[in-house]
């Protein structure tokens, strides 16, 4: 029986589709977790339960000294796990993306640099290091910019500035959101970009000794131009001419080999103006979320199977035209308590719904964007055209009403 080791964040929505994925294909899994390493031994969970998996170093040298078993291979299932995964599969002999090429890759700085080196559209960025006042270098920028941590996901820590007065503000807040989730906040600093006008869009592919296959390219129908950027709707496939989508495949394919990835999914962002294709990520992981359950129509399996296959060496499916489906990642509208949804049943009986999952517990604190990195839950459509399946899922959304308790009340003594 073949066996895979799985970085499995304890945040993570797609730990068990994967887990399913493994199931049907028969694979022993290898879990990983990152519980909290104090409180896991009391629980009665093992070493490999309680990494870090922001430590690479750490966590490999842990993972190595307690697997039961040689892996056939090493899978991180999203962005947390990547630079983990690329060290042991370096120790392990196993074939994969460097730690070299991942880290560039997740260091938006870094990225930036390498798409300016090689003369793709790049807006002009400057590093702002942590003890850098950002009223001093304010004079020398030119309005709207946007502020970015510059190693997080899901436009976490993502703050668009039209003034001074605004940028000074999205410093201060974005220094605050990588501070308390990036151990090396004051060493990395922030990135300031110039604006990007346009429509966004992104792409899914898989990586096979550098030659890029695409599984999906996704319109992003709403409009993403700040101050925050929390995405929502995902329609598939594009309603983007042909030509147009040739030149964002071989944009990304270009820069995937610049930047050393090879093998493995990628999850590309991109916005389009009248200049033509501006990469904003190549991430070497698959998107996030639940959102890859949309695709199983054009996979005929889930992606998750896809991704399992895929690093086993074993055949992938064809891709193919069935229909277009959507998903809309549901925003947190304000931060609170969430308390429950209404009218659940109705949105999911409207035309061309397929399935809802609300991901959030009763009680659970919500962030909204920048500062959270999660969503409500996810609205998943099919249609015969783009149009209905983006409908739909308005639609849907629209019906569901959610109370967010956002003042807490305290019992008087």
């Amino acid at each position: 029986m073949k066996s895979i080791l799985l970085l499995l964040p304890v945040t993570s929505y797609r730990n068990d589709d994967f887990l399913a994925a493994a199931d049907k294909l028969g694979v022993q899994v290898i879990p990983v977790a990152d519980y909290c390493p104090q409180l896991a031994p009391g629980w009665g969970m093992d070493a490999l339960s309680a990494v870090h998996f922001d430590q690479p170093l750490q966590a490999a040298q842990t993972i190595l000294a307690h697997l039961p078993t040689a892996p056939d291979a090493v899978l991180a299932v999203d962005d947390h796990g990547l630079e983990v995964a690329a060290l042991l599969r370096e120790q392990l002999g196993l074939p994969g993306n460097s730690v070299g090429a991942v880290g560039l890759t997740r260091d938006k700085l870094a990225f930036r640099h390498l798409l300016e080196a090689h003369g793709f559209y790049c807006p002009d960025f400057r590093h702002l290091p942590h003890d850098t006042d950002p009223a001093a270098l304010a004079p020398s920028l030119r309005f709207p910019v946007v502020v970015k941590a510059r190693r997080l996901s899901a436009s976490r820590g993502v703050v668009r500035a039209n003034n001074a007065h605004e940028f000074i503000s999205a410093v201060h807040r974005v220094r605050e959101i990588q501070g308390r989730v990036d151990r090396e906040s004051h060493e990395l600093g922030l990135v300031v970009e110039a604006f990007i006008p346009g429509q966004e869009y992104a792409l899914e592919g898989m990586l096979t000794q550098g030659e890029l296959k695409v599984l999906a390219l996704f319109d992003k129908p709403d409009p993403l131009d700040g101050p925050y950027f929390e995405e929502t709707i995902y329609v598939t496939p594009s309603r983007l001419p042909e030509a147009l989508q040739t030149q964002i495949v071989e944009q990304v394919a270009r820069a995937c080999h610049l930047a050393g990835l090879t093998t493995g999914p990628v999850h590309a962002e991109m916005r389009i103006n009248a200049q033509g294709v501006w990469l904003l990520e190549v991430a070497a992981r698959s998107i996030g979320g639940l959102c890859g359950r949309m695709l199983r129509h054009a996979l005929g399996m889930s992606l998750e199977e896809v991704l399992l296959r895929h690093a086993l060496n074993q055949t992938l499916p064809e891709v193919t035209a069935r229909g277009t489906a959507g998903v809309m990642m549901i925003p947190i509208p304000k931060r609170g308590l969430y308390q429950s949804v209404q009218n659940l049943d109705a949105a999911r009986a409207l035309p061309h719904i397929t399935e809802i999952q609300i991901t959030v517990e009763a009680g659970a604190l919500l962030l909204p964007a920048p500062e959270g990195a999660s969503y409500l839950g996810f609205i998943f459509s099919q249609a015969d055209t783009p149009q209905a399946a983006e409908q739909a899922l308005r639609a849907a959304h629209r019906l569901l009403a959610f109370e967010i308790q956002t003042e807490v009340p305290v019992a008087a003594v």
